[in-house]
């Protein structure tokens, strides 16, 4: 039996939410043993966040040469070689592990364990024959791809965001199962890069973002040739020659087959607890994930879970908010609370999709009529005329007073404009913060100081303010 490690923090998972703990707490001199099982950099570097944008990145130049008339440059028809698709994509991964290796965060000082980690009471986990009695625990497992209850699919080969950036040859017909960001996200870049795609969803694509975003954003993916079939249920999946046969029900009962050469699902998730030997610690969990209060520790009281596994929005950057917030309560028992108001999202089909605080909807089911909303639209935007790139909308809610409470786009470089907001969110900022603002012309965050000034028309009946307010519709 090796030597029982007695750390400060003992982290469970090398995904993005388990190395923002251990850095941070190496960097505050904590001694840390790190655990991983599997590959570091968890999904987002390997399965998710960098191979996805990174073959996103390729199909947006494919598509840049198809609609580049509009500019004075002939069109053209590119040729994809989609094995070096795959060897750029790769190599971004590439570029980006040693940043997230072994090596690293052993330079930086911790113990790294690779294998499988297990609780064999309240204070102790075990990785092999190595036992770990840590201060503290964190749990940031993460999740992986959910396998929905489909007859048949035992009987075909299937692809998930785990094995999806693999392929090195184009998918001829390309089903998705689930038209969520993840599906949506790669319908429109296999589109783009020459494959014929269906996207198979029970509910409405994009559900979960304010339906006049995803109106805007769908009527462009379907301009491009996506077929998206929404409101049905696959019923069956089974091999057909050399290809699959999805078979689907819609709502009144009418069934068809769609046959295509590859079938990814992207059906939801599920967390990564059930090798954890979680009873054992006295840690309480359920389908969601571990179940954690405000502060993001667990039934048992040394054991915080973090990012996916913790049950809650799923996103990288979540998992990183979570970790800073548990280095400061694990080490220095700082008052910690997991805000969800303040975190943004973003969905990156082109025109991106971004979101931060209370949309529309959440405002109208909590504050009645006492609340207002801002519209300005991209095509009164000098940038985005000279772009060809006005279908998009920056819609911002306020109180009566006008302090924001939210705000959301869809638009070209819609996640990079919705950071301000999240910083305005965050900090309980009033949108006349925003008047005072001089953006440089022409850029598209211009947006934001328009959008600004017109919280102020109804407010006095000043002429100076009123041609100024005329000023701003006319300069757009």
């Amino acid at each position: 039996m090796a030597k029982i490690l007695q750390p400060d923090l003992c982290v469970i998972g090398g995904g993005s939410g388990g190395l923002t703990v251990a850095a941070a707490a190496l960097s505050l001199g904590a001694s840390v043993v790190l655990i991983e099982r599997d590959k570091m950099g968890g999904d987002c570097l390997n399965y998710g966040c960098v191979p996805s944008k990174s073959l996103i990145a390729s199909a947006k130049r494919a598509q840049y040469m198809r609609t580049s008339t509009s500019f004075g440059i002939a069109a053209e028809d590119p040729k994809i070689n989609f094995g070096r698709v795959n060897e750029h994509v790769h190599g971004v991964i590439a570029d980006i592990a040693p940043h997230d290796s072994v090596e690293r965060f052993e330079g930086l000082g911790a113990t790294v364990l690779q294998g499988e980690a297990k609780f064999v009471d309240p204070k102790t986990v075990k990785v092999g024959d190595q036992e770990v009695k840590a201060r503290r625990f964190v749990i940031a497992t993460g999740s992986r791809p959910m396998t929905p209850p489909i007859p048949g699919l035992g009987d075909i080969e299937y692809h998930t965001n785990e094995t999806i950036f693999n392929l090195t040859r184009k998918p001829q017909h390309l089903i998705i199962v689930g038209g969520g960001p993840i599906g949506m996200e790669m319908a429109q870049a296999h589109r783009r890069l020459g494959s014929n795609v269906t996207v198979l969803e029970m509910q409405a694509p994009l559900a979960n973002d304010d339906p006049e975003f995803t109106e805007i954003a769908l009527k462009h993916i379907r301009r491009e040739g996506v077929d998206i079939r929404e409101g049905v249920k696959v019923t069956q999946v089974a091999p057909k020659a050399k290809n699959i046969a999805v078979t689907i029900e819609t709502k009144s009962g009418e069934t068809e087959e769609i046959v295509g050469s590859h079938l990814l699902l992207a059906a939801g998730r599920k967390p990564n607890v059930e090798a954890l030997d979680l009873e054992k610690g006295k840690i309480k969990f359920d389908g969601r994930g571990v179940k954690v209060n405000k502060g993001l520790k667990s039934s048992n009281k040394r054991v915080y879970a973090i990012g996916d596994v913790a049950g809650g929005l799923q996103f990288t950057h979540v998992a990183g908010y979570h970790g800073g917030l548990v280095v400061r309560n694990a080490l220095y028992r700082l008052p910690i609370k997991n805000d969800t108001s303040i975190i943004p999202w973003a969905t990156y089909t082109d025109p991106e999709i971004a979101n931060v605080g209370f949309t529309e909807a959440d405002a109208r089911k909590k504050y009645g009529d006492k609340f207002k909303v801002l519209r300005w639209s991209f095509a009164e935007n000098d940038r985005a005329r000279a772009e060809h790139v006005e279908e998009g909308l920056l819609k911002v809610i306020t109180t009566p007073s006008g302090r924001i409470l939210g705000a959301g786009a869809v638009g070209k470089n819609a996640g990079e404009l919705i950071n301000i907001y999240a910083l305005a969110v965050a900090n309980k900022m009033k949108i006349g913060a925003f008047t005072k603002m001089v953006a440089p012309y022409p850029t598209q965050f211009e947006i934001a100081k328009r959008i600004a000034v017109e919280f102020y028309k109804d407010k006095v009946d000043h002429p100076v303010l009123k041609f100024l307010l005329e000023l701003n519709r006319t300069l757009g």
